[in-house]
């Protein structure tokens, strides 16, 4: 694939913005997540893009907390959503903000909006507000309460502010257009009540602006040029310019994209809370979650999601994206930088039978065979290894070049050796394998220019370290998880089979190892070191698989 990145209708409008000298040139983003839960791989997306062009184009980009609800806003979220935009490589400096930095402003800014008799205290009830809105063919009715005074409006307001009524009974809306063919314009609410505790205010307020009524005000007083946001807001736009209108204060321009979508992902925070909540994964950060902190648990790099990001483009039309692009990213970023050893996932116990006893070598091993620099290390070897249980067969099918009777294969930077006879188990399934080794192949090679064609991975089984290796798949079984039976929900198409633990032998240079740290075991695919993982048991987390051409030959077979 190409490395270039296309450039898109968002770059293109800034590029013409500076090119007219609008904003005096400024460029200016947010990145603006509320923290109801973690971030995932969509919210990647627009971290990509804001702090991209930002960057691009010598700009800033703030990151702003929509902390509007706090109902559903916790401590936690607002922390690793920190954590994840600096770990995907998001400066924002001493730029981070809250809605409710403004919220004192905000409140301003709606009664300036009732004294012009542009917003109305309602006693209708959320669900009578939802029953006058109307239909897309027929207007909404208008509120009994429409009609009150000025004075009477902002009296009401200001006692809702002081806490006199309780949660549901008022309203603060906008007097627009009950007829309007744009339901969002159809006398919005700008203001709940809502007696609960936020993070940062406390007790202060009961009173929160609607999240249409705060996020472009906030844009206006950070000095937003280029407001980018996903295509769902592309409706609220028009609402979002008729405030900043009203009130007449600083224009930033709405702009929206196209929202990720990926094959059997799902990117709603609601069902991602879902899932940790009725215990279907481990947490939030669960790798087989589509959370930023899911994804570096299970071993993906920053580089690796910004450069799918990237190169996936952004467009004015929802689509779909195949799951295996992101893994081909995920995959040709590790295959640069994971450095290579060797792991037994499935052992087989092998006795190389003229091999002295006792007798330990050390074999020089390549840590990445493309980077000089990441050096060498030595791996032992001894009389009893263990290799896969898929490297043998007693009855090799078609095409099977690895051991089997008599069949002569290369261990990787050891030796030669032949498959002579089998021990099995009183079931008759094959437990150990015994063969002979010839010496003057050290290192892999033969002397006399004889060639084997299959190399096969092995540890030695005295050295060989005890690890626990988590296997995972789609956490969904469909292509699309929302695709459901009538009277169901999501979860029914839980992939049953996502999570695999199996109980490995790993070579003695992973005992220790930093939590985080990728490795690609040879053959068999990339993994990283779990947070669970001790100096006893290392835990790794298969990252993504390797493409195995043995595989489809085995299907057919």
């Amino acid at each position: 694939m190409s490395d270039a990145v296309p450039s898109h209708f968002i770059r293109d409008i800034i590029l013409e913005d500076i090119k007219s000298g609008k904003h005096d040139g400024r460029v200016q983003t947010r990145f603006p997540p509320e923290p109801n839960g973690y971030l995932h791989v969509g919210h990647a997306k627009s971290i990509t893009i804001n702090f991209g062009l930002a960057e691009e184009f010598g700009g800033l980009c703030n990151l702003r907390f929509d902390d509007t609800n706090p109902s559903k806003e916790e401590v936690e979220y607002v922390d690793s959503i920190i954590e994840d935009v600096r770990w995907l490589g998001g400066d924002f400096g001493d730029r981070m903000f809250y809605a409710s930095d403004y919220f004192e402003q905000i409140y301003q800014w709606a009664e300036q909006l009732i004294q012009k008799g542009l917003a109305y205290v309602c006693d209708l009830t959320g669900e009578q507000v939802r029953e006058t809105r109307g239909t897309p063919t027929e207007p909404g009715t208008e509120s009994p309460y429409r009609s009150r005074s000025v004075e009477e409006n902002l009296d009401l307001f200001r006692r809702m502010r002081a806490g006199e009524f309780p949660d549901g009974t008022r309203a603060l809306r906008a007097k627009i257009d009950m007829a309007s063919p744009n339901f969002n314009f159809r006398d919005p609410v700008m203001y709940r009540i809502l007696h609960a505790h936020h993070h940062r205010t406390g007790d202060k307020w009961c009173i929160y602006p609607m999240y249409d009524f705060a996020h472009g005000q906030s844009d206006s007083i950070e000095r937003i040029t280029h407001s980018i946001c996903t295509l769902e807001f592309e409706d609220h736009r028009p609402l979002y310019d008729w405030y900043i209108q009203q009130l007449g204060i600083y224009p930033p321009r709405q702009i929206e994209f196209d929202r990720l979508s990926i094959t059997y992902t799902l990117l709603s925070k609601r069902k991602l809370l879902t899932l940790v909540q009725d215990k279907h994964v481990s947490g939030w950060n669960d790798p087989r979650m589509p959370t930023i902190s899911g994804m570096r648990r299970r071993g993906y790099s920053p580089e690796a999601i910004s450069n799918f990001c990237k190169r996936i483009g952004v467009s004015k039309t929802n689509g779909t994206t195949e799951l295996q692009l992101l893994e081909y990213y995920v995959r040709e970023d590790l295959n640069k930088h994971a450095l290579r050893v060797m792991a037994v996932l499935d052992p087989l116990k092998v006795v190389i039978d003229n091999y002295p006893e006792g007798q330990v070598e050390h074999m020089a091993a390549v840590n990445h065979p493309e980077d000089e620099s990441a050096g060498t290390r030595t791996v032992p070897f001894s009389k009893v290894l263990y290799i896969e249980q898929d490297d043998f067969r007693e009855v090799p099918p078609p095409k099977y070049f690895r051991l089997s009777p008599g069949r002569e294969v290369r261990l990787r930077y050891g030796y030669f050796i032949t498959c002579t006879s089998v021990v099995k188990d009183a079931a008759g399934k094959v437990v150990e394998v015994h063969c002979t080794y010839d010496p003057a192949t050290s290192g892999g090679n033969a002397p006399d220019g004889r060639k084997v064609k299959s190399t096969i991975h092995w540890v030695s089984a005295e050295h060989a370290v005890d690890a626990e290796v988590r296997i995972y798949e789609t956490l969904f079984a469909k292509e699309d998880p929302n695709d459901v039976p009538e009277g169901a929900d999501f979860t029914v198409n839980l992939n049953p089979k996502s999570l695999d633990v199996q109980r490995a032998k790993v070579e003695p240079s992973l005992r220790g190892a930093a939590a985080g740290s990728r490795y690609q075991f040879e053959r068999l695919g990339y993994f990283a070191v779990d947070a669970d993982s001790t100096l006893a048991v290392p835990v790794f987390n298969r990252t993504v698989a390797l493409r195995d051409a043995w595989a489809k030959i085995e299907a057919k077979a």
